[in-house]
């Protein structure tokens, strides 16, 4: 049966890393979620606003309608924060039984210092410690700690149970 890797935590925690180990290792598409943003969740983001439900609405509901599309023929990794349920129960719809939710985690110190060396992205330091305040941990989740390896998150993920 065809998956859907959702890699999600908050920004900084390696989900892109991750998402295109896995991807490649199993030889399936990847999508980061990052990619899909409209300009204007870009832009509120750069200046350091964080985004609202409303904001994030569409963008949820079009990585879902990408995951439903790529199901009818492979399994694939999608990265997305994803921090709170009802932005899970967006990504999950239609597809309940099909998904294997991937969390990573790690403290916010190990995680602000990752963003301090990242270049050219988006989401500013300043708004790291809002995802930290909003993240409702996920119940059905592999959780994972970003202090392993990616090899050994890629291993971890690979050795779960897939029905």
């Amino acid at each position: 049966m065809n998956k859907v890797y959702y890699i999600m935590g908050v920004s900084g925690s390696g989900k892109s890393t991750i998402g295109k180990l896995l991807a490649q290792d199993l030889d399936i598409p990847f999508f980061d979620g990052d990619d899909f943003h409209p300009q204007q969740n870009i832009q509120k983001m750069s200046e350091g606003k964080p985004l609202t439900g409303v904001d994030r609405q569409g963008w949820l509901e079009s990585l879902n309608k990408l995951a439903i599309a790529e199901l009818k023929n492979n399994s694939c990794v999608i990265v997305c924060s994803a921090l709170k349920q009802k932005y899970r129960d967006i990504l999950n719809n239609s597809l309940s039984d099909k998904t294997l939710w991937i969390h990573l985690q790690g403290s916010f110190d190990l995680i602000q210092k990752r963003v301090q060396r990242r270049a050219g992205h988006f989401m500013p330091i300043a708004l790291l410690q809002s995802q930290f305040d909003i993240l409702e941990k996920p119940k059905n989740a592999i959780e994972i700690s970003v202090d392993l390896s990616p090899n050994k998150i890629i291993e971890i993920i690979k050795n779960q149970p897939h029905e």
